[in-house]
């Protein structure tokens, strides 16, 4: 490296220097290194080392480390961006974990620490983890209405017959209709299928519909059925 020439720093308390070396080798050659030397002759590389020595007796937020002056654009930011923390702080974030904290000691093990409530006999009048049912579309296998199964060759499978006893109701129900809800309604849900109980859904199923029933009326499957 080529020494470069100490030269005093305006920005800095009297008696302080700024040196910028030269590299001359290496893949970084032509860069240079800056450095400043306090009036006892300590060298500094960096200006968080240039903070801690001088403390709070010079303010560099806005020293720029390189060219060694004072740069009001970069006081400016700062200001700005000490505006924008203490908003944040002040405006407050919710902190929604619920996970107990691990207790902050000198051991190998992790210990939780332990919650106290000043109320321990409140009661939680909505468990937060049950499960919500979703609500269902009414009517909804009237979608698999025109729909049909197809063997290997394309060819369409003639849909089987169902009982007598099984009987849809509903706005434009058909046969195939009922036999797809019935298949869907035994592959979706561990319930028993028993069918609209409600005598009123037939006056009115858009209001009496019990939607995790299929649209069929209730029915009994009996021996003769099964045979």
């Amino acid at each position: 490296m080529k020494r470069g020439k100490r030269v005093d720093c305006p920005a800095l308390p009297p008696g302080w220097k700024k040196e910028e070396v030269i590299r001359k080798s290496g893949l970084s050659a032509g860069k240079s290194d800056v450095y400043y030397f306090s009036p006892s002759g300590k060298k500094f590389r960096s200006k968080p080392q240039l903070a801690r020595y001088l403390g709070n007796t010079v303010d560099l937020s806005s020293f720029d480390f390189r060219t060694g002056k004072m740069m009001p654009s970069k006081l400016q930011k700062n200001k700005q961006r000490l505006r924008n923390d203490s908003l944040s702080q002040n405006k407050g974030k919710p902190d929604l974990n619920t996970t107990l904290p691990i207790r902050q000691t000198a051991s190998i093990f992790k210990q939780p620490v332990t919650k106290v409530t000043n109320h321990p006999n409140n009661k939680v009048k909505s468990d937060p983890q049950r499960v919500i049912e979703q609500p269902r579309q009414l009517f909804w296998e009237k979608r698999l209405q025109g729909l049909s199964a197809s063997d290997v060759s394309e060819q369409i499978i003639k849909s089987m017959e169902l009982p007598k006893g099984l009987q849809g109701v509903g706005p434009g129900n058909n046969d195939d209709t009922l036999l797809s809800a019935v298949a869907s309604a035994l592959h979706t849900s561990s319930a028993p299928i028993t069918g609209q109980l409600s005598a009123a859904v037939e006056k009115n199923p858009a209001v009496w519909l019990n939607t995790s029933q299929p649209l069929c009326k209730a029915f009994i499957v009996t021996d003769e059925d099964i045979r």
